[in-house]
């Protein structure tokens, strides 16, 4: 993908550029503006996107940072690749079509001219049409890939599939497990650990069904999938997750559930055989959990280390199976850090996980690195990493919104 063969010329690559300023600043206003004007006038668009990320800001911040990072490499799109496929995979996951695409082109160059006003001259908004077009037509490239992948896959599928849920299991206080199989009795394609899916919650009462991405929290293979769902209940100003409180209230065994097929490029590297350190915090054990239960089949002389932070013991799901391991695989460890544990509640660490304490219980720095968490977990997970040494290769995590939130 070069700027030449996607027939960019100099002047208009120049306008963006020199727009990229605006956008530093202005870039939030400028997306949230595009999400309210395309919702007034497409509000069957808001079935595909989380409003609860819309009503918090993630979106619109997400987006910025992607227009943004599109302006500032638009000499060089090759640069933003591995974002465009990032972004790709959750396209897919919601099943976003090339139909989409003009509308969120119409909708972002509107709220340009809206919240730049007259600075928003004739030859810049001229040149974010030429921009957007291109970047668009290697979003729809990509994509177009990805389904076909998809749909050539043993057992797989485009847009929602109907799964049952077999099993539904209390993992802790705010955790539930769901094991889904193919309603329709067919095969289902194999995943890979560290993949998620896309759960379509239609709910009763909602004007629009809400789409959620789930990580799948067991090995590939197991004839099954599983989600394992954190209910988010009302905190202050939130109100409780609509979603998740559907899915812990609503659904029991022999319910069906829509669901997309697996997605997701943040997976466990089985040609690596390094020591392997997996880090989560809350539910980000999710797809921790699928990495721990694969390695374990696939490499079974592999180092593993399991650190998991959580509040307190009611708030740790899967602690059995995860101790189970630990004590029947010699090459398995697992540590557990609570924030604020109960009194007679055992743990390896209290409060956070920090440099010092990791370069004690690590064998090395010379391993692969996977995390996952709330924010300020992963923003923590990494600085500690990055004062250990850590390569940058070695340091694995999947975010949504921009990687900065984690890396600044």
């Amino acid at each position: 993908m070069t700027t030449t063969a996607m027939g960019l010329d100099k002047e208009t690559r120049d306008i963006i550029k020199a727009t990229v300023p605006v956008l530093q600043e202005h870039g939030e206003k400028i997306t949230a503006r595009f999400y309210q004007l395309m919702f007034e006038n497409h509000p069957e668009l808001k079935n595909i996107f989380n409003q609860t990320n819309q009503r918090k800001g993630n979106q619109s911040k997400a987006l910025a940072g992607a227009v943004y990072a599109a302006a500032a490499n638009i000499d060089n799109l090759e640069a933003i690749l591995p974002n465009v496929k990032l972004i790709s995979h959750k396209h897919k996951s919601l099943n976003i079509k090339p139909e989409h695409y003009p509308i969120v082109g119409k909708y972002l160059l509107l709220a340009i001219k809206d919240i730049l006003g007259e600075a928003a001259t004739d030859d810049i908004v001229v040149a974010w049409e030429k921009a957007y077009g291109v970047i668009a037509d290697v979003f729809i490239s990509i994509e177009k890939e990805m389904y076909e992948e998809t749909k050539n896959t043993v057992g797989g599928w485009v847009d929602f599939r109907n799964f049952k849920v077999t099993k539904k299991v209390v993992e802790s206080d705010v955790i539930t497990s769901f094991y889904l199989e193919p309603a329709d009795g067919n095969p289902f394609p194999v995943y890979q650990a560290g993949q998620y899916v896309t759960v379509k919650a239609e709910i009763e009462g909602e004007t629009h069904n809400h789409l959620r991405q789930y990580s799948l929290s067991c090995a590939p293979g197991e004839g099954v999938y599983r989600i394992s769902v954190k209910r988010e209940d009302a905190l202050g100003d939130n109100p409780a997750g609509v979603v998740s409180s559907f899915l812990h209230e609503n659904l029991e065994e022999g319910s069906i559930l829509p669901i997309s097929a697996p997605s997701g490029e943040f997976v466990l590297d089985l040609e690596d055989s390094r020591a392997l350190i997996l880090m989560s915090g809350g539910v980000g054990l999710t797809p921790m959990m699928s990495m721990l239960e694969t390695v374990i089949k696939e490499q079974p002389e592999r180092e593993v280390i399991f650190i998991h932070a959580a509040r307190s013991g009611r708030f740790h799901a899967m602690k059995t199976r995860v101790q189970e391991i630990a004590e029947t695989k010699e090459n398995v460890t697992s540590y557990t850090v609570y924030d604020s544990p109960e009194a007679d509640e055992q743990c390896d660490k209290e409060g956070y996980i920090d440099s010092e304490w990791l370069e004690k219980i690590l064998p090395t720095n010379d391993a692969a690195f996977y995390f996952c968490g709330p924010k300020g977990f992963m923003r923590a997970a990494y600085q500690n990493l990055k004062k250990s040494h850590v390569a940058d290769a070695d340091i694995h995590f999947e975010i949504f919104g921009p990687a900065e939130d984690i890396t600044a």
